[in-house]
């Protein structure tokens, strides 16, 4: 190993280039992994932080289930006889509003029972046409008195609380009593007033352990799904995870080619002082560790610099954008950088294990 650290000195300027680009690989792997976090959360961190297991759907509507599925009375009754089973509606849809500061602004509706297990601010939703608004608004000077009113349609909604931040389609969630979201779901604007359907997106499930919703699927007609395997019917959900996912994919083939293609010729330039510490007695095995050595130092090494600018990224552009990055998903993101650098590196071995001590003695003449 001291003379693997010795060579590192000594062609400190091949090593610092090759070093210069595992950081920049790794740099820009972690940033893609913020990016892939945050923009997840600014989809479904509303759902998420539901206090749910489960969510019941129309049976007929396989993709885009927030969007199309509807629900009825009956549905939801049916769903709270089952044993082992709490039940309350949930609506959600996207639309926009004017605050009483003149702010426009985009929000999730999240209609929700007042005082169920769904609720976020208990007893701020039992007037109608209240909402609790979460931190993102609250961020854009909205606060607890102000008005929001909804275009098109005229309902004005009085801000009562602020819960914690969360989102959904990339537009901050709002919580209002089950009964004030069907008249935005459902009016007509310009429509004579009417009966509105008593109908909502999904029935909101709490299961106790050992219970098995597909049983009551068939009774009542349903497609239930746990809470994280709704995620992908969130609007953006499924081809921005795609699309992020496909260039870490990239990102971690082209370590190890990178890092690959470096030793390869590292080894190359290296092969008379390898034939000579052969002929010296240097086993295959320690020249193996040498090898690995040297390549273990500059991959760990970039990967933590590397790992040091992703999250001086996330530092600097703060709430801006959806960036997330958890120091356990920047650990996990630098350590598979090492092991696909590493394994790229594993490719030259070969060479290194069967290089000719006699080659020194004279045996190529």
């Amino acid at each position: 190993m001291l003379l693997a650290l010795l060579e590192l000195k000594a062609a400190r300027g091949r090593f610092l280039l090759m070093g210069s680009v595992v950081v920049l690989v790794a740099a820009l792997v972690g940033v893609v992994s913020g990016f892939t976090t945050g923009l997840g959360d600014d989809t479904v961190s509303a759902l998420r932080r539901l206090p749910a297991t489960h969510l019941a759907f129309a049976p007929d509507v396989a993709t885009d289930q927030f969007a199309r599925s509807l629900v009825d009375d009956t549905t939801l009754d049916g769903w709270r006889a089952r044993p082992g089973v709490r039940a309350t509606p949930l609506g959600a849809t996207i639309t926009r509003g004017t605050t009483s500061r003149g702010t426009e602004v985009d929000f999730a509706a999240f209609g929700i029972e007042p005082g169920s297990f769904l609720d976020p601010a208990p007893g701020r939703l039992d007037r109608p046409d209240t909402v609790v608004i979460s931190r993102q608004l609250a961020d854009r000077g909205v606060r607890p008195g102000d008005t929001l009113t909804v275009d098109r349609l005229g309902i004005t909604l009085t801000v009562t609380a602020t819960t914690a931040r969360s989102s959904y389609g990339h537009v901050a969630a709002v919580y209002l009593p089950i009964a004030t979201w069907r008249r935005i779901r459902f009016t007509t604007p310009g429509a004579p007033a009417a009966e509105l359907p008593h109908q909502y997106t999904a029935v909101a499930l709490q299961a106790d352990p050992g219970t098995d919703p597909a049983v009551a699927d068939e009774a009542l007609h349903t497609r239930t799904l746990a809470v994280e395997e709704a995620y992908p019917a969130a609007p953006g959900y499924t081809g921005e995870r795609v699309t992020m996912t496909s260039i870490q994919a990239f990102l971690y083939v082209i370590a190890p080619l990178v890092v690959g293609a470096f030793f390869a010729v590292w080894t190359v330039q290296r092969q008379p002082e390898l034939a000579l510490l052969r002929a010296m007695g240097a086993s295959r095995r320690r020249l193996l560790a040498h090898t690995l050595g040297q390549a273990a130092v500059v991959v760990t090494a970039g990967a933590l610099v590397g790992a040091a600018l992703a999250g001086a990224v996330g530092l600097l552009v703060g709430a801006k954008v959806p960036f997330s990055l958890p120091g356990t998903a920047l650990a996990a993101t630098m350590a598979t950088v090492v092991l696909t650098a590493l394994a790229g590196a594993a490719v030259t071995l070969r060479r290194v294990a069967t290089v000719d001590p006699m080659t020194m003695l004279g045996a190529g003449r």
